[in-house]
């Protein structure tokens, strides 16, 4: 630790702009801004193992689908492999009307020649040309001053609209210049390199310019890289036909609120790539910009409804795993454990149910899920899981969704207890389906064994109904007589009948579930039948099971509910 505080002398706090009426703290953001993927480039250029031809095309296929309409695909002088798929994209026609594609070189003569020659027979292509304008850079890397630096830019853009003149003349040819390090760059000399360029390039209605401005190493928090955006929106000239771009890095790990800070500032292109791929900590990641905007209800315009689709063809790609934390992509992001969570999220599903029954608009909220699974292509499956962390709340949501059985808090509470034995006995996870077999061993096998009954006194009986708004009193008095009568052979008194729950899930009917009160002791059982009678004989028949002591015949199964009262649908 004494050599860690030691060593912190060694580093220097980022420079921050001047702006005390600074505006885009106050700002929304109401629309998706302009998206570029550079997957296929800076994502690529990061890989062990950079993609294959046959990779890139299945990414940039992907990419097509989702909707990107600005698309990097690759450095095409840096290596044949990058060349031949651009040539290939070109020559087999497989860029989508839709789709821009754009290619990256520095700001050298011969770089940006053999750039512009890999691009003829394009439809329509950006070029993206970069030079670094750090003190640092200018110092120790390039070796200029200021005015050299500059040169570098301005010259690069004259060389790039000769090359072109000579051989892209039926290309629809666009135009990004980038000065790297620009969060290391002094604001006035970034912008005084951008107006240079945009001296020579001339940008107009016809012939706009992107202008982009990367964290290229993060070394600054967002609000300062927002400061910087903002300044540069309020002095760029010309303002009309700059489209103003970021691409941050996450080498601090806020990536992506540089992003959105950098819209809220003025930003209106965002580069970046599929679950934040790129060199050293990643690019800013576009799932996680697209569905936060999503979440927010504006539309990203980018379709992430099969994630599990594009999460596979990333990894298969780029050979990375997706963390299983990673936001709305990751295995466990939609799943909990606490049952504390649980419990919230099973009482948040029952409220969205009993408002779609009022026909109210259906909007999400639900606690802990800030998106719903299925609008991504996720199921329900794993947003429950259980393990000796869990509570009732989260049983009861499996039970619901894989039984369609609401039981009653108490009888909730106690199988809680039994399923949270068996994850301690067992160790791990206790799947779905391990959790309603234990619910049906346990509370819906009541036996048929010819053992007479030698209850003292009648035993209370509180019969939960579920599926069936079937109340004590008014029209149902008879039918709730008819049970009694039949469960008095027994020595069993029904004190109360109430509903606990909706209709059930599937077409099996009512379930009741029979609180059984023996001395101290509370027993429960569970019947699933067609109808309310023969339910109730079955539940009770479980509950009585369980003391070791059953019924010698079970009382008639009569039909004491018109048809009406079943489940329909």
């Amino acid at each position: 630790m004494e050599s860690l505080r030691s060593a912190v002398r060694r580093y220097r706090p980022a420079g921050h702009v001047d702006l005390p009426d600074r505006s885009w703290p106050d700002r929304q953001v109401t629309t998706a801004p302009r998206w570029l993927s550079t997957d296929l480039r800076d994502g690529n250029q990061s890989l062990v193992n950079p993609m294959s031809p046959a990779r890139k095309l299945q990414m940039f296929r992907l990419l097509v689908d989702m909707g990107y309409r600005e698309i990097e695909v690759g450095f095409p002088v840096a290596s044949r492999d990058d060349h031949d798929f651009l040539r290939m994209l070109i020559e087999k026609d497989l860029i989508p009307d839709t789709v821009r594609i754009s290619v990256l070189t520095q700001a050298r003569d011969d770089l940006i020649r053999e750039t512009v020659q890999s691009l003829v027979g394009a439809p329509r292509a950006t070029v993206h040309i970069y030079n670094a304008t750090s003190p640092l850079f200018r110092r120790v890397v390039l070796g200029v001053d200021r005015a050299g630096c500059r040169h570098l830019a301005v010259h690069g853009t004259r060389l790039l609209m000769k090359y072109a003149e000579e051989s892209l003349a039926d290309c629809d040819l666009g135009y990004e210049y980038s000065p790297e390090m620009f969060n290391d760059t002094e604001p006035d000399f970034a912008l005084e390199v951008c107006e240079a360029v945009m001296d020579v390039w001339q940008p107009g209605t016809d012939r706009p310019i992107i202008l982009n401005f990367p964290t290229t190493v993060e070394r600054t928090m967002p609000n300062v890289f927002a400061d910087r955006i903002e300044w540069l929106d309020r002095n760029l000239t010309r303002r009309e036909h700059v489209c103003l771009s970021v691409h941050p890095h996450n080498d601090r790990g806020t990536g992506v609120a540089t992003a959105e800070l950098a819209v809220l500032a003025g930003a209106q292109r965002i580069e970046g790539c599929l679950f934040g791929n790129g060199e050293r900590a990643g690019n800013v990641d576009l799932v996680t910009l697209g569905l936060n905007l999503f979440s927010q209800g504006i539309d990203p315009e980018i379709d992430f409804s099969d994630l599990n689709r594009i999460r596979r063809v990333a990894e298969h790609c780029t050979g990375l795993p997706v963390h299983p934390r990673h936001p709305y992509g990751g295995d466990l992001v939609y799943t909990a454990f606490s049952g504390s969570h649980q419990d919230a999220i099973n009482k948040g599903f029952t409220e969205q149910g009993r408002l779609a029954e009022t026909g109210a608009e259906p909007v999400w909220d639900i606690p802990y899920l800030p998106v719903d699974p299925q609008d991504v292509g996720r199921t329900y499956e794993s947003v429950v899981r259980i393990n000796s962390q869990s509570g009732k709340g989260g049983i009861a949501y499996v039970l619901s969704t894989r039984l369609g059985l609401h039981p009653p808090r108490e009888l909730q509470m106690e199988f809680a207890r039994v399923v949270q034995s068996h994850a301690d006995g067992e160790g791990g996870e206790i799947d779905p389906d391990r959790i309603c077999a234990l619910f049906r061993d346990g509370y819906m096998s009541g036996s048929l064994m010819a053992v007479p009954l030698s209850f003292s006194d009648l035993v209370p009986a509180y019969l939960h109904v579920d599926g069936a708004a079937f109340t004590v009193g008014g029209e149902r008095t008879e039918e709730l007589d008819r049970i009694r009568r039949a469960l008095a052979r027994w020595s069993i008194d029904v004190r109360a009948v109430h509903r606990t729950g909706t209709a059930l899930a599937d077409s099996a009917g009512l379930a009741v579930y029979a609180e059984l009160r023996v001395g101290g002791d509370t027993l429960w059982g569970v019947g699933v039948e067609a109808d309310l009678a023969a339910a109730v004989s079955a539940a009770v028949r479980s509950a009585v099971a369980r003391t070791g002591r059953a019924p010698a015949a079970a009382p008639p199964a009569t039909r004491v509910l018109p048809p009406r009262y079943a489940r329909t649908g």
